[in-house]
């Protein structure tokens, strides 16, 4: 994460080089000792530095660290809890967060899962034997170092027999799916077993894609923890039977770590020489894999439910229960539940076999079809009038479990994910601004940090629309903030932490936060340039062009901390960005730029090293028009007559084609973890085809009434945990599962 301008630039003499982390008690950053020694350092906020409640906790955080030391945990190597704020440092662990691999590459498989488990089970053996209990296992603590897991943050650990004043008021403290029954009923009784509990909840979420107590709230999942069975579909026996034992609601039921560890060495099978040497793969070695059975893919969508999210409805718990209104509620809903039915967990489509190609679909999913112009409990009741303009070039993006839409004469809408019921309807054309407009369009820009992005054009004044980028409040629709835009030099991204807003001249882009709208930095850019901005991994990359055909392109590495420029390499005029490939970035040559990979004719893809300059070109064995994606080392390629192409960019080989009846689709969509491309036409037709040979699937019927009138937005398929959500242009949208596309919502 790029540093922000109030980061301080030491702390105890160690350089701040990156940040790592944010949570509500402190933030984490990557620091540089004087010897050039690299460490993970955790800086208290400075309001909780005056708590000596807490001062006192982050002490007891140090001291558990301290006595603990183990292969598959981070030792401390500096702190100071006296300092103004203070902080402490532990040796750095090169690699991303399990929370972020599955993020990333979904649910893990085979091999994987035994070096994971095992690789807990001594973590939380060292943990124990010195005497501490660490309670809060989580995938967002564990650290995929190259030879193993990593167990991080011991900031609500405690001593495995000190009952003492720290918890005496009852705090509930931890994150809920992860959470012992005790953890929620008796805090003080919590010892080394509530780990155990921690562990198989961590394992079933890792190996599924979502907890075994998943719900729609902390309240509800804290309930079913105490309460009910763990929901554990997609889990084979007989590991299946292990991690029942872990999730016992009595602590004494748990097996202990030396038993658990001769049960996952005998239940899960050791790797053989055609699995992937470690756990964290790069990109292009996944990319290697991607035809095992045990390999995970680097350009899988986010899939739901997510545990570790951004908000407040999964952060950590920490609630007073003698004095908290938020506790008090929390042991009321423990004892006494939710007073009304709970959702259904058993459905034909949330059960699957474990040979079964389709995941689960997401918890209380059912089959449904809406319009984005339903009538709405929150904010603006109803659509805008059609008298206004005609309704087109719809989009929607899925967030956590809901889908936010926004178009042409189409007011920012939130969706039900499992329903499509409409949550909320923004009010903005109710605004000063826009009510007294002919019209207004939205452009869906991103969702991100709990802030919904949409790019809005208000017409009816002279010299033409009047454009801004307003950022909207994802749980109410509220309006955030907002700030006018110049409409011609740039195309905008939300590119994780950051929205990049041009302003109205066109010369200098300002990132900023996405959910407060604060300044981190701003460019300028080249003069008189057109400039598409991109994000591939972790870079930042900055696509310009300039207003005569015969001059090269310019592409800009950008620094995310700071925007300076770390990079300057020139790509051809007519190229567009695709992703990587084998470790080069890919670029489509042919068609317009500006569509991006939309409606292209193109021959060759030429590759380029970022970091040498070096560049080759791959000519095609063809020249293909359509709609490209590229994914798993593959470019696929959606023709306007429903053809699809899968050729290799390394290569220009075609690997096989397959005819369809979707016409006119956008970009394919593709799900690693299935195997699986998927597309749809603008009047709502699906198709699904295997990625390896390219056989149909299936193939859906049209579920538009209508085709759009534009034709610059394309239909979607977005995965939504095992289920698909489906937007057409002109407003309509749905949800289906893969494994029964046939079910409708009537």
């Amino acid at each position: 994460m790029p540093l922000h301008k109030d980061d301080p630039k030491t702390v105890g003499g160690y350089k701040i080089v990156d940040r790592l982390g944010a949570g509500g008690m402190g933030l984490v950053y990557r620091a540089r000792s004087r010897s050039g020694r690299e460490v993970a350092l955790k800086v208290v906020h400075a309001q909780y530095a005056e708590d000596g409640v807490f001062r006192a906790r982050f002490r007891q955080e140090i001291e558990a660290v301290r006595k603990v030391s183990g292969a598959f945990t981070a030792p401390v190597v500096d702190a100071d809890p006296e300092a103004l704020q203070p902080w402490m440092a532990t040796q750095f662990v090169p690699g991303r967060s399990l929370a972020d691999r599955i993020r990333e590459g979904g649910p893990i498989r085979g091999p994987e899962v035994r070096l994971v488990a095992l690789g807990l089970v001594e973590a939380l053996q060292d943990i124990h034997r010195a005497g501490v209990v660490h309670r809060d296992l989580k995938p967002a603590n564990v650290l995929m170092a190259e030879d193993g897991p990593r167990v991080i943050d011991f900031g609500i650990s405690r001593a495995a027999e000190n009952h003492g004043t720290l918890t005496e008021t009852g705090q509930m403290i931890g994150t809920p799916p992860f959470m012992s029954p005790e953890q929620f009923t008796d805090a003080r009784s919590v010892g080394p077993a509530s780990d155990v509990f921690s562990l198989g909840a961590l394992l079933a979420y890792s190996i599924t894609g979502r907890g075994p107590f998943d719900a729609d709230s902390p309240y509800l999942t804290a309930y079913r923890v105490v309460h009910n069975e763990p929901v554990l579909e997609g889990v084979a026996r007989p590991l299946r039977t292990v991690l029942e034992r872990c999730l016992a609601k009595e602590a004494k039921d748990r097996p202990g770590l030396d038993e658990l560890a001769q049960e996952f060495a005998t239940v899960l099978p050791e790797p053989d020489g055609d699995d992937p040497p470690t756990m964290t793969l790069r990109l292009g070695a996944l990319q290697a894999v991607e035809a095992t059975s045990s390999g995970a893919d680097p350009a899988a969508v986010t899939r739901l439910p997510k545990v570790r999210r951004r908000g407040r409805r999964l952060r950590p718990l920490v609630a007073a229960g003698t004095v908290g209104a938020v506790a008090l509620g929390m042991l009321w809903y423990i004892r006494f539940g939710p007073g009304f039915a709970d959702t259904p967990q058993a459905t034909s489509s949330s059960e699957r076999s474990a040979g079964s190609r389709w995941a689960a679909v997401p918890t209380g999913w059912q089959a449904w079809q809406t319009t984005m112009s339903e009538t709405s409990p929150l904010g603006e009741v109803n659509p805008l009038a059609k008298d206004s303009g005609d309704a087109g070039d719809a989009t929607c993006q899925r967030y956590e479990n809901a889908v936010y839409c926004a178009g042409n004469n189409i007011l920012p809408v939130r969706l039900d994910g499992r329903t499509g019921a409409t949550v909320w309807r923004s009010s903005l054309a109710s605004s000063a601004e826009g009510a007294d407009s002919g019209r207004n369009d939205f452009e869906l820009l991103g969702v991100s940090d709990d802030a919904m992005l949409v790019q809005r054009y208000v017409f009816g004044g002279a010299g033409g629309p009047k454009v801004s980028i307003v950022a909207l409040d994802t749980e109410s629709g509220k309006q955030l903030w907002a700030r006018a835009r110049n409409n011609v030099t740039v195309d905008q991204i939300v590119s994780g932490d950051l929205v990049l807003t041009p302003d109205p001249s066109g010369r200098l882009v300002t990132a900023r936060s996405p959910r407060t709208g604060t300044d981190r930095w701003t460019m300028e850019l080249p003069s008189d340039d057109y400039c598409q901005f991109a994000t591939v991994g972790s870079r930042l990359y900055a696509h310009c062009f300039s207003g005569e055909a015969t001059k090269n392109a310019v592409l800009l590495e950008l620094d995310k901390a700071d925007g300076s420029v770390l990079r300057r390499r020139q790509t051809p005029y007519t190229s567009s960005l695709l992703g990587t490939v084998d470790g080069r970035l890919a670029f489509v040559v042919g068609g317009d730029t500006a569509s991006g990979p939309e409606n292209l004719k193109f021959g060759e893809i030429w590759l380029l090293d970022p970091d040498t300059g070096a560049a080759t070109t791959t000519k095609l064995t063809k020249t293909y028009d359509g709609s490209v994606r590229l994914a798993a080392g593959t470019l696929w390629i959606a023709g306007a007559n429903g053809q699809v192409t899968a050729v290799s960019p390394l290569t220009g080989k075609q690997l096989w084609r397959t005819r369809t009846g979707v016409e006119g689709s956008g970009q394919p969509t593709y799900e690693a973890h299935t195997r699986t491309l998927y597309l749809a036409s603008t009047s709502g037709r699906v198709a699904a085809l295997d990625t390896r040979k390219g056989t149909l699937l299936w193939e859906t019927g049209a579920h538009a009434d209508q085709l759009a009138s534009g034709d610059v937005v394309k239909s979607k398929v977005l995965p939504y945990g095992g289920a698909l959500v489906v937007s057409t242009p002109d407003g309509v949208v749905f949800s289906l599962d893969p494994a029964h596309p046939e079910q409708n919502s009537e």
